[in-house]
């Protein structure tokens, strides 16, 4: 074949394949990054866990403290030695978790229930889904023992519409608020969700799973909302935080946690993603990541064994 020849067929072929790279560029979730995601507003709805903090009565809770060398390695460590910036050129921190009902959560059907699927057997499908948030703050302000009911859904769907199927329902009482006071965080009264809500969200809405700023589902002697839900093999989130800096109606929410085999619970980490006209979060024009800023002041640890910059 001449090279003339040849060229025309190769300019043929590339006129061709036009239209093909198009369509796939259209269809691809980069696009959909692109034109939405990159200038949406993300907020966090995660607590940072740390060994000061509200957990349940009947846990003891977490230890941080330095790693240190499992055996000699010779010439850099000796067993039993901490790592450190200056002589090793790095460190590490050994966390001591009391249990994996710690903090912001993700409770599997294992967590009650014998035959219940464990932490590690949730599918990937949970990683993005639609979000809903409905507010009980005003009531909750009246009366703190408030839990969640039928009406209260029945009134957001008044306005927003039906609640999507697979979604994810947040409960705001902004309870979160009282994270730092955690004797009051965990005492009763405080806000819950009923039986018959719960009932009605899956059941009748089919979501994906609800979640709520306390650490328990609800205040009734035999938590009987965690019980229905976890031996019906639902999931449930907990100690979610910032729900009134995202929109009621509109946002995805993202769903990551850690993944123990076999784990009866998975620190979670919740973040909303809003439309870009949201007034509150960052997008990732603002907070790019990469770069990460720097510390004000060198990381030290405090009498607790959490790192904070220190002068």
């Amino acid at each position: 074949m001449n090279v003339s020849k040849f060229v025309r067929i190769a300019l043929l072929a590339a006129a061709c394949s036009v239209p093909t790279i198009a369509v796939a560029q259209e269809l691809s979730l980069w696009s959909v990054y692109e034109n939405t995601l990159k200038s949406a507003k993300y907020i966090d709805l995660t607590h940072a866990f740390e060994p000061v903090q509200p957990v349940w009565p009947g846990f003891a809770n977490a230890r941080f403290k330095p790693a240190v060398a499992g055996k000699d390695i010779e010439g850099y460590v000796k067993a039993g030695e901490e790592f450190t910036y200056d002589k090793h050129g790095f460190v590490a921190t050994a966390y001591e978790l009391a249990t994996d009902q710690y903090g912001t959560q993700l409770d599997p059907p294992s967590h009650w229930n014998p035959l219940g699927a464990t932490i590690s057997d949730l599918p990937a499908t949970y990683a993005v889904r639609p979000l809903v948030v409905i507010d009980i703050s005003g009531k909750v302000r009246t009366d703190e023992g408030y839990h969640l009911q039928v009406a209260d859904i029945e009134e957001w769907e008044k306005q927003h519409g039906r609640i999507p199927e697979g979604s994810v329902v947040f409960v705001r009482s902004d309870w979160y608020k009282k994270w730092s006071d955690a004797a009051r965080f965990n005492q009763k009264p405080f806000p819950g969700v009923s039986l018959d809500a719960l009932k009605f969200l899956h059941l009748e809405r089919k979501i994906l799973f609800h979640g709520h700023e306390p650490l328990d589902t609800d205040t009734t002697p035999n938590l009987e909302g965690e019980h229905w839900l976890l031996h019906n093999d639902f999931t449930q989130a907990e100690g979610v935080a910032n729900l009134d800096k995202v929109p009621e109606a509109g946002a995805l929410v993202t769903i990551g946690f850690a993944k123990p085999l076999g784990g009866s619970g998975g620190y979670a980490r919740y973040i909303a993603i809003a439309p870009a006209d949201w007034t509150e979060g960052v997008s990732v024009t603002e907070a790019p990541g990469a770069p990460l800023s720097r510390q004000t002041a060198p990381l030290k640890r405090d009498e607790n064994g959490v790192f904070r910059p220190t002068p």
